[in-house]
């Protein structure tokens, strides 16, 4: 299509990428943490607006055909911000139906002592998947870890890089997080192909982190000490739900419906109204303590369809449960799916008028396969991360970028989902100015750089990527003859 309009050179393509890295260092600067909340999404529509302005009065692209493919883009996104709102909506109702409470609760009993480092990643890793949420695991149960290590006499960098890597394997890991939603809406695949496919750099990588943190942990086992931050949290799950196995019933049957390979919205679906179906099952007295006088059948609605539109709430005598548990809703999810439509706009105007095509292209000429190209794939998300500081727009912009190119090679596009998250995700919280690093530093106490070299997962994660690629193990093909020959110089053959 592009070849009809006046072709960009690579100085030009790269004017709304230069433009979007400083609006939103400007947007850190001045909104901090904030900036994730809407100004994020402004500079992705200005630098769309610029790239439109280039488009029509340099680039001679008719404004009909912007338009055309802005909606196209955004229509391509319309599953995955469908399923960002159911879930959230099941987040919400989960938790009031004990069900992630229980995830939590049966998470920290696994505590040991003896083997504080490695299982306190691997409650972190729990509270994570149950959550879907890295900063609220970080933020509650970590927090209490952190204190629990100080009691124990191991030093707090090693705690905080133990918390770090089990809460990012579980949000990566996680149908709840909206990351693990946002990159497989940039690449084009369904959310539960793209987590099976990370298991195959995930599950290496954590074994190896749990080995590291087992040996450090030999060295620092730590005292007996105070652990009563981590049994006031049991205390308190205990006092304000009915916990019970039974409560894993739901998330079996919806993992059952995955299995069964039943398309991830349905099932989601499906998890979320049996959510409310459980929260009448075991938590009637918490509904009783939550409405008073007013409990019946028009009240309960009442606050089912709340829950399910702006989250559970709950209010305890500890802030640390209070900060865990409340939280989902429909309404959560309203940012990112904010965010993805920005994203969307940005990218459709980039491509139609064949800027992103020559960025592309510049990459390309270092590419010569499908190793090189997720390698530089995962190398682009980092660069991202420590220029635009936002861990979303390390998966947004390089996704946007290379998936023609993946296209290219003939690699399916859980290739690029999982490259996307493989570098994106994980190495966020390792750059003091990102906005999770920004984050993690604060709420635990340690500086970036203390907590870095045990951040074990994180930094493990995108070398194992990068080694499975180069020895072209599950990479996935599609079902087609490749457009280009990997084995030729791609350089040569664009021209």
């Amino acid at each position: 299509m592009t070849s009809t309009f006046k072709r960009p050179s690579l100085l030009l393509s790269l004017v709304p990428i230069i433009l979007l890295v400083g609006l939103l260092a400007l947007n850190i600067s001045i909104f901090k943490d904030s900036a994730l909340m809407g100004p994020n999404q402004i500079a992705l529509f200005i630098s769309a607006l610029a790239a439109s302005v280039i488009g029509l009065f340099f680039l001679k692209v008719p404004y009909a055909e912007i338009e055309k493919k802005v909606i196209h883009s955004i229509g391509l996104s319309m599953q995955a911000n469908l399923i960002l709102l159911v879930v959230g909506t099941l987040i919400g109702l989960w938790i009031f139906s004990g069900i992630v409470p229980a995830m939590i609760y049966y998470g920290i009993k696994l505590f040991n002592p003896s083997w504080f480092l490695p299982l306190t990643c691997i409650v972190c890793a729990v509270v994570s998947i149950a959550t879907g949420s890295s900063w609220s695991t970080g933020g509650t149960v970590g927090i209490a870890f952190i204190g629990v290590g100080q009691a124990l006499n191991i030093p707090t960098p090693m705690v905080a890089g133990a918390v770090i890597s089990g809460a990012y394997f579980g949000d990566k890991l996680s149908p709840l997080s909206d990351t693990t939603n946002l990159a497989p809406a940039m690449a084009g695949v369904d959310l539960f192909t793209h987590i099976r496919y990370l298991l195959y750099t995930t599950a290496p990588s954590m074994i190896l982190a749990l080995i590291s943190f087992t040996i450090l942990g030999y060295f620092y086992s730590g005292d007996s000490g105070d652990v009563s931050q981590v049994n006031m949290v049991l205390t308190t799950l205990e006092s304000t739900f009915n916990l019970t196995p039974f409560l894993f019933i739901l998330p079996l049957m919806v993992f059952f419906l995955v299995a069964k390979k039943v398309p991830a919205l349905p099932a989601l679906v499906f998890g979320a109204l049996m959510g409310a179906v459980f929260v009448l099952i075991f938590q009637q007295e918490l509904l009783r303590n939550m409405l008073g006088e007013e409990y019946g059948v028009k009240a309960i609605y009442g606050k089912l369809v709340e829950i399910a539109h702006s989250g559970f709430k709950i209010k305890t005598d500890k802030d640390i449960i209070n900060s865990l548990l409340t939280r989902g809703g429909m309404g959560s999810m309203l940012n990112t799916v904010w965010l993805i439509l920005m994203a969307m706009i940005f990218g459709g105007v980039m491509e139609v008028t064949g800027m992103l095509e020559e960025i592309g292209k510049a990459v390309l000429k270092m590419v010569h396969g499908s190793a090189s190209l997720i390698a530089a794939t995962v190398s682009s998300t980092v660069i991202v991360n420590l220029t635009a500081s936002d861990q979303y727009l390390a998966i947004v912009l390089p996704g946007r970028m290379f998936k023609p190119t993946y296209e290219k090679f003939n690699l399916a596009p859980q290739n690029l989902s999982r490259s996307l998250e493989d570098g994106g995700t994980l190495t966020s919280v390792l750059v003091p100015w990102n906005t999770c690093g920004a984050y993690f530093s604060t709420i635990l106490g340690v500086s970036t750089a203390a907590y870095l070299p045990f951040c074990f997962f994180n930094l493990i994660n995108p070398f194992v990527a990068i080694l499975i690629a180069s020895i072209g193990w599950k990479i996935e093909k599609l079902n087609r003859e490749p457009l280009l020959d990997q084995n030729l110089n791609v350089a040569s053959e664009l021209g």
